[in-house]
C-alpha cells in the first residue's frame, strides 16, 4: 500500500504513549532537556528545549549524549 499525503508521518502512525512515560524534563547547566533513563547512574538526551542556537552546537547536550544523574537538577516526570 502506498499512501500519498501531505500529513506528517507522526499524525498517521502515532508513537505509543509508553515511549513518553520514560522521558523526564531536567535542567543541565542551565539548559532544559528531555532525557530518558539509560541505567541507574546515567540519562540520555532525547531533545533540547531551548531557543538559543548555541545550545544546539554544544556536544555535551546533543541528542544521544549521555549525562550523569549526579550533575542534573530538576528530575521531574514529564
Amino acid at each position: 500500500m502506498i499512501l500519498y499525503t501531505t500529513m506528517p508521518q507522526e499524525f498517521i502512525f502515532p508513537t505509543e504513549a509508553e515511549t513518553f512515560t520514560k522521558q523526564q524534563t531536567v535542567t543541565y547547566q542551565g539548559v532544559s532537556l528531555i532525557v530518558e533513563q539509560t541505567d541507574s547512574q546515567n540519562v540520555q538526551v532525547v531533545r533540547i528545549l531551548s531557543s538559543d542556537p548555541q545550545h544546539y552546537l554544544d556536544e555535551r547536550i546533543c541528542p544521544g549524549a549521555k549525562i550523569s544523574c549526579a550533575s542534573i537538577t530538576g528530575m521531574s516526570a514529564n
